[in-house]
């Protein structure tokens, strides 16, 4: 049985945040979800994530699909797997361990550490990686038969162990047995008064258990995140593993660079990325698509040949054949059948549009049903707030509405109706009829010609 321990309770004081430092998002999700994804795709059903720094928060973002375990106070990489053991049931097993603020760590990386321990039958195996410069890492210090040693501090190592190269990276495999065993051996014998699950390898080695060092392919993929600065070269790093993924798959990404799609986005073949593209959460796109440039796109969904340029999409369903924008607004709720045109200054909230119907430009469509083949006139809005309530629009197939109109919810206009341009229509307007509701003209003879003479009169 295979166990994950999630080192996640250091509040991460150089973040200068109120967050707690796994609760920084990369890519859409929590920095600690990374590492908890990567131990999964090991095989390994259960993990117990240590919590210290805002705790609850912490556990209410990753919410019951994990064991939580309390380190009140830290006390140090040994006494936060001390903390977690009493969470594991069985006595036997195997257990990987990892710091919650490594989110470029890969499942094959993890999954080889993996095999490697269980190939070696090693007590403890350590992942570690070489490094051109190794200042300021714990360096690994290898017997004559290539077991492992040691793990001597920088600024503990002496002359010799300060020109190897090898670091330690802070993952490890424990045999389960022999952690329970010997964890509590560990003594706070250091300046920090803290207990180091690093002392494990020379505690095992001096047991006569065997201890290994499998080096990783990439150490970038090993490093922790301690500040703003490292957030953002991680979150790049992880933005490009996904577009690199996403071209290997077909898709068109003009400007890689000018691109920001999170991990969780699904695109189909044949798509188009334009520069200024943004496309966040759960955001899925079809085949034969062009979207952008300058594009924000939240958990939506978008079917197959849709262009969408310069517009802002949060919670919105589009069929296929759609034409969005320019600078169009989808809010939650908004439901496009196929073949839909919405077009400049459009703003669709919380309404249904049917197949082939348009909304060409600087209209406002708000809780409404609107059926097939239907034309709204620049200038139209649903009326749908009383200041208290909101109040639904329903226009049925067909329905023809003039510029400038106002539909005052609730209100319904039949198949086939027409609106007159500029009109507010309060009450239903039944299939086929023709609505008008505005003022009179009046045209008053001369008066403008009068008015100019007075005007120039009053200058003299």
């Amino acid at each position: 049985m295979g166990y994950g321990i999630i080192l996640a309770a250091g509040k991460g004081t150089r973040m200068k945040s109120r967050l707690p430092k796994v609760l920084h998002k990369l890519g859409g999700k929590y920095m600690v979800q990374y590492v908890l994804q990567a131990v999964e795709s090991v095989g390994i059903k259960e993990s117990i994530v240590v919590v210290g720094n805002e705790a609850r928060m912490v556990q209410d973002a990753l919410g019951e699909g994990y064991l939580y375990a309390l380190q009140e106070e830290q006390l140090g990489t040994g006494h936060a797997v001390m903390t977690a053991l009493p969470n594991i049931k069985d006595e036997e097993g195997h257990v990987l361990v990892v710091c919650g603020d490594t989110p470029l760590i890969k499942g094959v990386t993890l999954q080889k550490l993996w095999n490697y321990h269980l190939k070696t039958k090693s007590a403890c195996s350590v992942l570690s990686a070489l490094l051109p410069d190794p200042t300021g890492y714990g360096r690994i210090v290898r017997k004559e038969d290539d077991t492992l040693l040691k793990i001597v501090e920088h600024k503990d190592a002496l002359a010799e162990e300060l020109a190897l190269n090898e670091i330690n990276t802070g993952i490890y495999c424990f045999d389960l047995k022999v952690l329970r065993e010997f964890i509590h051996d560990i003594k706070p014998e250091n300046a920090q008064g803290e207990y180091y699950l690093t002392d494990m390898v020379s505690l095992l080695g001096a047991q006569g258990l065997v201890v290994n060092a499998f080096i990783a392919d990439d150490f970038e993929e090993t490093q922790g995140i301690n500040n703003r600065s490292q957030l953002s070269l991680a979150d790049k790093n992880l933005r490009m593993r996904k577009i690199s993924s996403l071209m290997e798959e077909g898709v068109t990404i003009i400007d890689p660079d000018a691109t920001y799609i999170d991990q969780d986005v699904i695109i189909g073949q044949d798509t188009v990325l334009e520069p200024g593209t943004f496309l966040r959460g759960k955001t899925v796109i079809g085949s034969d698509c062009i979207i952008g440039p300058d594009t924000d796109i939240t958990d939506s969904v978008i079917g197959n040949g849709c262009k969408v340029n310069r517009a802002v999409m949060v919670e919105a369903q589009v069929g296929d054949l759609c034409n969005i924008g320019p600078f169009a607004y989808l809010r939650p709720g908004a439901e496009l059948g196929n073949q839909v045109k919405v077009g400049d200054f459009v703003e669709i909230k919380k309404s249904r549009i049917g197949d082939q119907s348009k909304i060409p430009h600087l209209s406002y469509v708000g809780d409404a049903q609107v059926g097939g083949k239907v034309n709204i006139g620049c200038g139209t809005i649903t009326c749908n707030y009383d200041g208290k309530k909101k109040f639904q629009t329903i226009i049925e197939e067909g329905v023809f509405i003039g510029s400038n109109s106002n539909l005052v919810a609730p209100v319904k206009l039949g198949e086939g109706a027409y609106v007159g341009a500029g009109s507010t229509i309060t009450k239903e307007v039944l299939a086929g009829d023709l609505a008008i509701a505005r003022g009179r003209q009046v045209n008053f003879a001369g008066w403008a010609i009068k008015k100019r003479n007075d005007w120039e009169n009053e200058q003299e």
